[in-house]
């Protein structure tokens, strides 16, 4: 049966966002059909469109990389799946497990390979990932990025745990998800935010302290001060260049910022040395592999863990949720179902 997908021409904005029928995919000796039954939007969406991510948009590509539904079809060389199991995808088409590369980390769904934005969607066999049974198609559909790369925040090198203090800044998906993974693995967390609604909602999600930037503008002396002067050890930093300097100055003495995703070129550079004299690991984190995102759904099935969802938009009014989640100042995962 025929379907609809929306296929992405950049550099045109959302009028590069247009519908086209889809045929029924047949899968090659090595894939996986999948009828799509919700998706979600990322900031690399936006960037894709924009042109400023750094991998480029396949023009035509079906967007989105978050997305979970029901297999339909198998290749005969697929053991990771079968007919009925509700499955995701891992973000990059070929990093499984290990370090990544260059090379490893040029194709991604919803940018180099069609995504989820559509009737159905075509996985490489070694991309499927089983769902955690507990969450709602519109849960499940909000994991694969943010929801990951969160993760690799919080986990990487070495998970964080009771004893650790966490900084999460930033109140989009990233900065939530954050505070979820840190308060599941037992560390306490501090989080940055820009208003008494979002701080309340920080703390009902678990966040231990929340300290708002527009009443304390000098946060990093905050989050010393409920540190004892010390610092946080791992820094969850969301929001980019403009909030690093601050980030750092908040870390504490050999603990790590995890600078999360592709930022655009920030409009001029922080003077002076904004490492001030400490010795901190500044990891760039780019989402992460499928062994971590097994590891990530194992967890939450553990501990039950919900993902916040602040809005879900129909199928036909994709174009509307790309909008909303520009503009809208969404409180968590902007989500599309599909009929």
């Amino acid at each position: 049966m025929n379907g609809i997908a929306y296929q992405l021409e950049p550099l045109r904005g959302l009028d590069g966002l247009t519908t086209r029928v889809q045929e029924a995919p047949t899968p090659g000796p090595h894939q996986v059909v999948v009828r799509v039954r919700a998706t979600s939007l990322e900031r690399r969406d936006l960037m894709l469109i924009a042109g400023t991510y750094p991998v480029k948009a396949r023009p035509g590509v079906v967007p989105l990389v978050d997305g979970v539904g029901e297999v339909i079809a198998v290749g005969p060389e697929v053991a990771r799946a079968a007919l009925g199991d509700r499955v995701m995808s891992t973000y990059f088409v070929g990093w499984n497990e290990g370090p990544q590369t260059q090379e490893l980390s040029s194709q991604q769904y919803g940018a180099t390979h069609d995504g989820w934005l559509a009737t159905y969607v075509v996985l490489e066999k070694d991309s499927v990932v089983q769902v955690p049974p507990h969450l709602t198609d519109a849960e499940a559909a909000s994991l694969t990025c943010a929801g990951l790369v969160a993760w690799a925040g919080v986990t990487k090198p070495v998970p964080v745990g009771p004893g650790d203090t966490v900084l999460t800044v930033g109140t989009g998906p990233v900065g939530l998800f954050a505070v979820q993974h840190a308060k599941v693995l037992g560390a306490r967390v501090i989080s940055i935010t820009s208003s008494p609604d979002k701080g309340e909602r920080l703390r009902k999600l678990g966040a231990d302290e929340v300290i708002d930037r527009n009443e304390i503008p000098d946060w990093e002396q905050a989050v010393l001060g409920l540190t004892g002067g010390l610092g946080a050890q791992v820094v969850v930093e969301a929001v980019g260049m403009l909030t690093l300097p601050k980030s750092l100055a908040a870390t504490a003495y050999n603990g790590q910022v995890s600078l999360i995703g592709a930022f655009p070129a920030p409009a001029g550079r922080p003077a002076g040395d904004p490492l001030g004299g400490k010795y901190i690991a500044l990891r760039r984190v780019a989402v992460g592999s499928r062994t971590d995102l097994e590891l990530m759904n194992r967890t939450w099935s553990e501990h039950e863990v919900r993902p916040v969802i602040d809005r879900v938009f129909p199928f036909e009014e994709a174009v509307d949720a790309y909008r909303y989640f520009e503009d809208g100042d969404p409180f968590g995962k902007v989500v599309i179902s599909i009929p």
